[in-house]
């Protein structure tokens, strides 16, 4: 079938894209076979490397308190960063210059620095300058250091979901009488969170990701520093467990992109299901109720 966008492929093309194909997952198959023998001829297939995850006490002492903390720092950034986000993008859409003019300095400062570098910056602000103790600064300077960022990230989404949005539903809101803030939050900012939404767990799930950065220098322990030290402990079983750690971050981005994609399925349904239903004996003409005639439709 043919398209604006597309031709339909003719016979030639057919037997390309099929030989393509093939190649393709004979490559795949054959770089899969390779990293299989090379970690068999290593040894990192034995069974010893592999059981102590079949019991409970790794997952109780090194997997699940490191889960945790990953947990709390993405969840204590997240919570923080959104709001701060949105007040930022939305300031910088200010008709008024001292408020869009600093918002996009804030914003275009963190956005330029690596977050590895607030993270540093933060946990050396809290040792100089706090009370905070020894033992909570490095959760307090990974979050630091990821709602610094991602706000300011999270700030540039919102901004482009707002702007995307037609000038003439902002011209009538304005007509009918609507002042600025009320534009903003009845009418851009819902219909701006469906578009933003895929844009905005993206950015979620490098928060998940980035709270490693704590574990790998500010010795946060999380749950990649938590895997480091399990395979010390476990005969230098590095291999399983950087897998299994894996197979765990792989899991939680997942399942948050699939509640995302069901978030944003039901807001589009919501959104399309608004009208209300007029019924035949419910709508009255209205030239005839004009003149007095009083007829129905």
């Amino acid at each position: 079938m043919s398209s604006v966008l597309y031709d339909a492929q003719g016979p030639r093309a057919k037997r390309r894209n099929v030989i393509l194909t093939i190649v393709f997952l004979v490559a795949v198959a054959a770089l899969l076979w390779w990293v299989f023998g090379t970690l068999k001829d290593k040894g990192q297939l034995e069974w010893a490397l592999w059981e102590p995850f079949f019991h409970s006490e790794a997952w109780s002492t090194y997997i699940w308190p490191g889960l945790q903390n990953t947990l709390k720092a993405a969840f204590l950034a997240v919570i923080i960063a959104m709001p701060l986000g949105a007040v930022l993008g939305i300031a910088r859409l200010s008709d008024h210059a001292w408020v869009r003019v600093p918002a996009a300095v804030v914003v275009e400062f963190f956005r330029s620095i690596p977050v590895l570098v607030l993270m540093i910056f933060g946990l050396a602000l809290f040792a100089e300058y706090t009370n905070v103790s020894s033992d909570d600064r490095p959760l307090y300077a990974v979050v630091t250091g990821l709602v610094l960022y991602n706000a300011s990230v999270l700030a540039e989404i919102v901004r482009a979901g707002i702007l995307s949005l037609p000038k003439g539903q902002s011209e009538a809101a304005m007509a009918v009488g609507l002042r600025k803030g009320q534009l903003m939050r009845l009418i851009l900012l819902p219909q701006a969170v469906t578009a933003m939404l895929p844009a905005i767990v993206s950015q979620l799930v490098v928060i998940v990701k980035d709270t490693a950065l704590g574990g790998a220098v500010l010795t946060y322990s999380e749950l990649l520093s938590a895997a480091n030290t399990m395979s010390g402990y476990y005969g230098a079983n590095i291999i399983a467990s950087f897998t299994v750690v894996a197979i765990i971050f792989i899991a939680l981005n997942f399942a948050l992109t699939s509640f995302a994609s069901w978030l944003e399925r039901r807001l589009r349904r919501a959104k399309r299901s608004t009208g209300a239903v007029v019924g035949p004996n419910d709508a009255e003409i209205a030239g005839t109720a004009g003149t007095g005639a009083g007829g129905t439709l």
